[in-house]
């Protein structure tokens, strides 16, 4: 008899190995996708934070006000910290001595200013923050003038915006077919059990007590769905990072541990509903629609 017994055991047994799979590797797809768009913020951030800000300084200044203007530019808010930097009109005129000449030997004045160079933090440049900071340095009285690229300002504010919207619902898409997939997968993992969940129910069995089991099985596979694709993820930014020079000063710490806390909590939730709710369908069905 036991012989007899094997083939229904086996066919009964939900397919857990090829669900966890399934499930880990959508969440690996979803958590992929994810990573790019960190990076991605991380390469804008560090784009808006390279952007130089020239203050020119008038000539003949005293070096007293000069400093005094570089601590109150340092002070401020939206100055990223150890990027004021002052340069000389001496230095200016040497390190362009190869393309323009000497200008001491031909008789000529120096024409370049001295002026205080910083670069902004990437959360504060926008073009209002910018024209509010380019008055209030002008008002100074030994500031002659401010410039920055305020067309690329525009351009990475205008594609930021675009690609905030286009990332948003591309990410929503994905989310909704991620659910779709791991929800199928799981309902075709419990097919195999339906006639025993029917059974069950049959013979006097309670909903919570029919539904406990495959409910901890749920959140067990969900959690070893998404310590797979963690894992997989994981090595692979890392790989990148080893091989991939560009890569190496843009860490995404912070974020890929939030969204591998995130891809357990989307992996177990999303296991555990499916579950409920194919179980309760099961329940719910009539003997002659389970065939």
């Amino acid at each position: 008899m036991r012989g007899q017994e094997l083939p229904y055991k086996s066919k009964t047994k939900p397919n857990y190995f090829y669900s966890i799979i399934s499930v880990a590797l959508v969440l690996f797809l979803f958590g992929f996708f994810a990573v790019i768009v960190l990076y991605a913020q991380k390469l804008i951030n560090r784009s808006k934070e390279n952007i130089n800000i020239m203050v020119e300084i008038k000539r003949d200044t005293p070096q007293q006000q000069i400093k005094a203007l570089e601590t109150f530019i340092d002070d401020q808010a939206y100055v990223r910290k150890g990027t004021v930097v002052f340069i000389k009109k001496e230095s200016a005129a040497e390190s362009m001595k190869e393309e323009l000449g000497d200008f001491n030997k031909y008789g000529f004045k120096n024409p370049f200013y001295d002026v205080i160079n910083f670069n902004m933090k990437s959360d504060r440049l926008n073009a209002t923050t910018l024209l509010a900071m380019k008055s209030e340095l002008i008002s100074q009285n030994i500031v002659s003038d401010v410039y920055y690229q305020e067309g690329l300002v525009v351009n990475i504010e205008k594609n930021v915006m675009k690609a905030g919207y286009f990332i948003l619902g591309l990410g929503a898409l994905f989310l909704l077919v991620a659910v779709t997939l791991i929800h199928n997968t799981i309902k075709l993992a419990l097919y195999a059990n339906r006639f025993l969940i029917k059974n069950m129910q049959l013979v006097g069995a309670s909903w919570s007590f029919i539904s406990r089991p495959y409910l901890w099985r749920s959140v067990k596979n969900g959690f070893w769905s998404a310590f797979i694709a963690s894992f997989s993820l994981f090595s692979l930014v890392y790989l990148a990072q080893l091989d991939l020079v560009d890569l190496g000063p843009l860490k995404v710490t912070n974020g890929l541990l939030i969204l591998i806390l995130g891809l357990f909590a989307i992996g177990i939730l999303i296991t555990f509903l499916s579950t409920y709710f194919v179980v309760n369908k099961y329940l719910q069905m009539r003997v002659d629609d389970l065939y």
